[in-house]
């Protein structure tokens, strides 16, 4: 059984490279095979998106949203078969996929909500101010409009919520900006389904025909990137592959933004009297945390610092029970497990650290890894301590007083993700750090875990670079929409020729900032 891309509504499959779909526990190859595109589908699929662009960003706010739902409702359609599928493809349990599908679906419904609300319009209204002196004031309207088509690159670790009908997807999609999904290669088959749905929604709702396609291959993205067409990218993946993408949209004669999330260590700080009272259910929190997933989530807690003292000392003697005991996962792909072990290896090689716990890897499993360095290395910015190792294994960082701490956390790179683990006495003596962290990271954590992240109008999932090529944005919550928005003014121009959001008489009845003030109210020339 041969798959072919998805361009324009329609199935196409002129190329002649098969890519093979594989089986994540064992490794074999599963009957499912996948056409690479060629160059004129790479072009076809981008030109598709390109033609719907000018029809489906002008259809009214509620046709966006019922095309949403109707993805969403498509999504929780799909039946067992679709779950083994991607179980099969990325050796993640039924019940997490179960749990990604509801949160994948949810997206949707979240950004239907949104387009209903009308907020991501952003409509502001100065009147005309003819009597102003020395100069009067012309009638300018600004709202904020669909950049254009978007490249969305889709996640390994999460087939659903990061992939085809992910968040990046879903926010393209609300803003008007029609997609080119590349599928990720490790889960081309639940791809293929995700995009059947996408199709079936967009049918049924009359979207016009270039609104989803998807396209399969290895190297196919460099084109995708550089098409005139493509006007943004939304990726989720490694620093290597998302800064690539970056410096390829850069070079375009015509430059466009990439919106990467891309690598992050999420910093724990574990305070002196969280750790005296309660340092030992802290410890299993927390490799609960590490292992989670087998630890294949961007917000995953690869660095533990605390101040020297007995209770630190304790904690660490926990935390390597703790690991210790965790068993061994098998991760996404054969290609995940080999960078995992050789950020292992990495690790082992390095003189200023040193293995705490952890089996040595066997087979096609990972096993959670403890390691302990040196506070040197992060207060001389070693470079070794800010690399994500994309596994279950954490670094812990012992300082020694207070002002080494600070010290230590100044020379951190970009965050997702920074958590403060404390009892009220730390926030009143650590009080400091707070804002050092809202410099470091898109995401500060009191007493909770960084794994799990709540798709919500509050949410951001971003961070300075590196965790995100822009610190602007935020791939999780309606918040991302903005990646694919742009302001647009009009001045002195006639009602008629003014989008609905715009409009004296308001028939979106949103709310408008009008001469400064907010007011759902229409107006009158």
């Amino acid at each position: 059984m041969t798959a072919q891309n998805f361009i324009a509504g329609r199935r196409s499959g002129v190329g002649t490279i098969r890519l093979q779909s594989l089986d994540a526990s064992t490794g074999e190859a599963l009957p499912r095979e996948f056409l690479q595109a060629t160059a004129e589908e790479i072009d076809a699929a981008a030109s598709a998106a390109e033609a719907a662009f000018p029809t489906y960003s002008t259809l009214a706010p509620e046709r966006r949203a019922q095309f949403l739902d109707a993805i969403a409702s498509e999504l929780d359609a799909l039946g067992d078969d679709f779950i083994a599928t991607v179980c099969c493809e990325t050796a993640l349990p039924a019940a997490r996929i179960q749990g990604e599908r509801s949160r994948t679906s949810n997206q949707m419904r979240l950004f239907a909500k949104v387009l209903r609300r009308g907020d991501f319009l952003g409509a502001r209204i100065d009147r005309a101010l003819p009597e102003r002196q020395p100069l009067p004031r012309p009638d300018l309207r600004q709202y904020r409009a669909g950049i254009g088509p978007v490249a969305v690159f889709g996640a390994s670790n999460f087939p659903l919520a990061f992939s085809t009908a992910g968040g990046d997807t879903a926010a393209a999609l609300a803003a008007g900006c029609p997609v080119v999904v590349k599928a990720h290669s490790g889960h081309m088959a639940t791809a293929e389904q995700v995009a059947e749905a996408i199709v079936r929604a967009a049918e049924t709702t009359g979207m016009p025909a270039g609104v989803f396609n998807m396209i399969y291959g290895a190297g196919v993205g460099e084109a995708l990137v550089k098409h005139p067409a493509i006007q943004a990218v939304g990726f989720t993946g490694s620093l290597k592959g998302g800064r690539a993408l970056c410096d390829l949209a850069a070079a375009r004669a015509r430059p466009i933004p990439v919106f990467a999330e891309m690598s992050s260590i999420n910093p724990v700080l574990v305070l002196p009297a969280a750790l005296h009272a309660r340092g030992e259910k802290i410890a299993g929190e927390l490799a609960d945390s590490v292992v989670l997933g087998c630890g294949q989530f961007c917000t995953n807690p690869g660095l533990v610092i605390g101040i020297a003292s007995p209770d630190f000392s304790l904690f660490v003697a926990n935390l390597i029970a703790e690991i210790g005991q965790r068993p061994a996962q098998t991760m996404l792909n054969a290609g995940t497990l080999k960078s995992y072990q050789n950020g292992l290896a990495r690790l082992r090689a390095h003189t200023g650290v040193r293995h705490l716990a952890g089996l040595a890897q066997e087979g096609r499993q990972a096993r959670p890894q403890l390691f302990q360095a040196d506070a040197s290395l992060l207060l001389e910015g070693d470079e070794l301590l800010q690399e994500e190792v994309f596994g279950p294994a954490t670094i812990v960082v012992e300082v020694a007083d207070e002002a080494e701490l600070f010290s230590a956390l100044h020379g951190l790179h970009g965050q997702l993700t920074a958590t403060l683990i404390a009892e009220a006495d730390d926030l009143s003596r650590f009080a400091a750090l707070v804002p050092l962290l809202e410099r470091k990271a898109g995401r500060l954590l009191l007493n909770g875990y960084p794994t799990g992240v709540e798709v919500c109008d509050a949410m951001v999932h971003g961070g300075p670079y590196p965790a995100t090529s822009d610190a602007r944005g935020t791939s999780v919550g309606s918040l991302a929409i903005d990646r694919f928005l742009r302001p647009v003014c009009y001045q002195n121009y006639p009602d008629a020729l003014l989008p609905d959001a715009l409009k004296d008489a308001n028939p979106l009845g949103i709310a408008r900032l009008l001469d400064g003030e907010m007011t759902r109210e229409p107006l009158a020339r």
